[in-house]
């Protein structure tokens, strides 16, 4: 990648390797768990979220029959932030880096 600067009086041309990646983004995963009960799970989805009765279905669905569900995506911080909000529900949840 070549990169032009300029400056009052010269143009300067600087070569590098400066690919610029973006933030790829975040997920929250609820894991399943012997303990919260399938409506439950749904209710927590569709209060904290706001899903819709179907959406928070299917997320609960995904969660008791693979184990685990990507719930919600987005920066870091607000990963951070659903990962808590889903253990102050009692659920189980992790933030991972979306590939």
């Amino acid at each position: 990648m070549v990169i032009m600067t300029a400056t009052p009086d010269t143009i300067e041309e600087v070569a590098g390797d400066t690919d610029v990646v973006p933030d790829r983004p975040w997920v929250t995963v609820v894991w399943n768990d012997p303990v919260n009960l399938m409506e439950y799970v749904t209710h927590v989805f569709m209060t904290y979220f706001g899903y819709d009765r179907d959406k928070a279905t299917a997320l609960m669905l995904d969660v008791h029959n693979e184990g685990r569900a990507v719930v919600s995506n987005g920066n870091r911080e607000e990963m951070e932030r659903d990962v808590e909000a889903m253990h102050g529900y009692g659920l189980w949840a992790t933030l991972v880096k979306d590939d």
